[in-house]
């Protein structure tokens, strides 16, 4: 990018365009998110000021295009500020003002151009079955088109759940053998961003610190950032207060449904399910499943996603007190006559024997008392 144009994106001269401030203001959360100080964002602006943009190289497989419909809705940064200013979009299908033999080109000129500091973005799972024929681009398996890029990349993201862990196409009866892409790179560490939608803002973090720092975010043991993904949702739940409280929705549309009541009882997979949602909301108006209404459907867990029912509840990972069921009026229970009987009888008996012991004790005083001379 040029010198010119670096300064029309952030003087705001263009239209539209990200000023200075803004820029700024975007490095800043995206430090913040992956849990870098200040100084780190700095770094970040200086590094795209001098043009050390990263090059992506984004393959899309077996997916529905949701995460990058997702990335299209990103307003802080736009979309034309994400690809021009912050990073290097070289390829990307849905994308690319080039098509068919052009863009192919395109994607193999990135990768001798940046060859060892591209970014391979993965979104959608990757059929293996009969050598993976049944997914091809440019008269090629999608599985030689990963391992290619993969293999000269600087760093690997896999985005979404499908691309994580093998998502909707990898559910049973699994036709085609799909597979997530760390089952098929598993010689390469791979960053894995799942959701379904991922996060954008995710992704711009991971990206920004790898070209910033060369370096990638601590990972959780499935390859997913900590700084996203360390904490379940029920932790952090806006509705964790009627939790607590035994608040439930016991049925879609009740009176506790109305009120927004906890959505446990209704298979919610919060419990279970560790993803940033209920903190760093996307698509810019703050809609995700729990915030609607809707139980968490568990998208960035591999058992949990598209392979347990809706309606099943799970186990709570951290139980807290009080119970998982508490009440919220608790039901007093009746005494039966058998039971005032029985209670009157024992009662009658016990104040006998105590009338009989205290008129006992008081024969043996007057018997010992002495008589005055």
């Amino acid at each position: 990018m040029s010198q010119a144009r670096r300064r029309g994106a952030f003087d705001g001269s263009e239209s539209g365009r990200l000023d200075r401030r803004e820029f700024v203001k975007l490095c800043l959360m995206a430090a913040a998110a992956v849990g870098l100080p200040a100084s780190a964002a700095r770094k970040m602006v200086e590094a795209v000021d001098h043009g050390l943009k990263p090059s992506v190289i984004w393959l899309s497989f077996q997916e529905c295009t949701g995460c990058t419909e997702s990335l299209l809705r990103t307003s802080h940064p736009g979309l034309a500020d994400l690809i021009l200013d912050v990073i290097s979009l070289d390829y990307h299908e849905a994308l690319c003002a080039a098509a068919g033999e052009q863009a192919e080109a395109a994607r193999r000129r990135a990768m001798e151009e940046h060859a060892g500091k591209y970014v391979c973005v993965i979104e959608g799972a990757i059929p293996t079955k009969d050598g993976g024929i049944y997914c091809q681009i440019g008269g090629r398996t999608a599985l030689e088109i990963v391992e290619e890029t993969a293999r000269r990349a600087g760093a690997i993201i896999a985005i979404g759940s499908c691309a994580s862990f093998g998502g909707v196409p990898s559910a049973d009866p699994n036709p085609t053998e799909a597979k997530g892409a760390p089952q098929v790179l598993q010689d390469r560490r791979v960053v894995t961003i799942p959701g379904c939608p991922a996060n954008p803002y995710t992704f711009l973090g991971v990206v920004l610190q790898f070209v910033t720092f060369g370096t990638l975010p601590a990972l959780d043991e499935r390859g997913r950032p900590l700084f996203a993904y360390r904490r379940t949702i029920h932790e952090d739940c806006p509705r964790r207060p009627h939790f607590d409280a035994g608040q439930f929705a016991e049925t879609f549309g009740d009176e506790g449904h109305r009120k927004g009541y906890c959505l446990y009882k209704l298979g919610c997979k919060g419990p279970q399910t560790h993803a940033p949602c209920a903190l760093k909301r996307f698509g810019e108006v703050g809609a995700w499943p729990i915030g609607v209404g809707h139980p968490c459907a568990g998208c960035t867990e591999s058992h949990l996603a598209f392979r347990v029912p809706i309606h099943t509840m799970v186990k709570i990972e951290h139980p807290t007190p009080p119970s998982t069921f508490p009440p919220t009026t608790p039901e007093h229970g009746k005494v039966s006559p058998v039971a005032t009987g029985i209670a009157g009888l024992v009662g009658g008996a016990l104040l006998g024997a105590g009338f009989r012991w205290a008129r006992k004790l008081d024969e043996e005083e007057s018997s010992t008392e002495e008589v005055p001379s």
